[in-house]
């Protein structure tokens, strides 16, 4: 992969219903997933609803898009062809199925489902994993990207295997018979899905979206910086998890001073990315800075809890009030900037790039509305902070303007992404 690529190239024989389908139904997950979040808030949603929402963002959001990023993306840095077009559409509607059903029966409290729908995620995720596996080890070499690509797919198989043990511990106590606890199983499995498979792929995006949104190159300190991450981000979460699987605190507590050391590394190297920028400024750039912000304001917050108690339940996310900052300051922004420049991004290639030098075309930037993105963005921010400042001093009624200030923002986010397709899609590719 080059540090900039400039000559991009999204032709790899890949139907753009793929990746697009990925985005679209990743969308829907978010928006149910807000309503869930604001359901939770005012106590109105039966059963473990709290955890129901926990999945729908996270498998539902999180991941259902970074799959059709990588899905995408991978063949066309990496150079290489996708190792199968079917399961990647195979992968999708394995989690879709699987996650769909397994937040509505945390939700409804029918446990004896959870197995089921925990055994169609797994088998969507390991499909997703062979595929991207497969794709990448065609490759002589990897670089820092697909190095972290490849760990966070073995992350993946973990979370997932670790999640249909605990699916299974609910109906059939098997921890009873195991040399780890419920709660300790339930702690390492978060800690590989939260540390280890998004914020893994979203430092090693970064590691290229940020000099080529920006159309600068790191130089100066910036290697040594990103090595600093690249290193000690897995060991980390490696550290981390297996501590708090195991219940010790002295390997889960060096485990999370590498991980916080980490993101310190990631928000250095972004922040210099955005002060040399040479493009003019767009929402998406200043979406980029808060995420630089909110990662070092959450390393410097967590890193004391972390000393203390790593493998408390309160610190799971890091300091206890914290999670929201990294939830939506740092993994939602990331996702929000990059899909503002992905989709549009992929739809400009498919409708006006043939078209370009003989006719007047649209920029990239120009397929959406650029006060609507403004505006969410906006609202993210001002929710996120109203939802941190709730946390950290105690003000409940800053719960509720917060989620539904981010529940607006993710329906103006969507609006706005859907117009694009909708708008400059042929036919808006079978998808609206």
């Amino acid at each position: 992969m080059s540090a900039v690529p400039g000559d991009l190239d999204t032709d790899t024989d890949l139907p753009l219903t793929v990746p697009l389908g990925h985005f679209v139904v990743a969308l829907w997950f978010l928006w149910a997933g807000m309503l869930v979040g604001v359901g939770v808030v005012v106590d109105v949603l039966p059963g473990l609803a709290t955890l129901a929402h926990a999945h729908v963002l996270l498998v539902g959001w999180v991941c259902v898009t970074i799959m059709g990023a990588m899905t995408q993306f991978v063949p066309v840095w990496s150079g290489t062809p996708l190792h199968s077009h079917r399961l990647a559409t195979v992968q999708l509607w394995l989690v879709v199925a699987g996650v769909s059903g397994f937040a509505v029966t945390l939700a409804l409290g029918a446990m004896a489902w959870l197995v089921p729908f925990g055994i169609l995620l797994l088998v969507g995720f390991w499909t997703f994993a062979y595929n991207i596996g497969r794709t990448l080890a065609t490759l002589d070499a990897y670089d820092v990207t697909e190095r972290h690509f490849a760990y966070a797919l073995a992350f993946l198989l973990l979370v997932t295997l670790f999640g249909l043990v605990l699916a299974v511990d609910f109906t059939l106590p098997i921890t009873a018979h195991l040399p780890v606890e419920h709660d300790d199983l339930r702690q390492a499995h978060a800690t590989l899905a939260v540390f280890g498979t998004v914020l893994t792929t979203i430092y090693g995006a970064l590691s290229q979206l940020g000099p080529m949104f920006t159309q600068t190159e790191l130089h100066g300190i910036d290697d040594d910086v990103q090595s600093v991450e690249t290193i000690g981000h897995p060991f980390g979460v490696v550290l981390l998890a297996g501590g708090r699987l195991v219940g010790s605190a002295p390997l889960a507590r060096l485990g999370g001073l590498l991980v916080v050391v980490a993101a310190l590394a990631v928000s250095v190297v972004l922040g210099r990315r955005l002060i040399e920028m040479r493009v003019e400024r767009r929402p998406m750039h200043t979406r980029y800075g808060a995420v630089a912000v909110a990662l070092a304001a959450w390393a410097v917050w967590t890193a004391p809890a972390w000393v203390r108690t790593p493998t408390a339940g309160r610190h799971l996310l890091g300091a206890s009030g914290s999670g929201h900052l990294l939830g939506l300051g740092v993994i939602g922004l990331v996702l929000v900037g990059t899909l503002y420049h992905i989709v549009p991004f992929i739809v400009w290639v498919d409708r006006y790039s043939d078209r370009l030098g003989f006719e007047p075309v649209p920029m990239v930037d120009d397929l959406y509305d650029g006060r609507l993105a403004a505006l969410d963005g906006t609202l993210w921010v001002g929710g996120t902070l109203c939802l941190v400042t709730a946390a950290w001093m105690g003000h409940p009624p800053f719960v509720l303007v917060g989620g539904v200030g981010v529940a607006l923002a993710a329906g103006v986010f969507g609006a706005n992404l859907v117009l694009v397709i909708y708008e400059h899609g042929p036919d808006s590719y079978g998808l609206l």
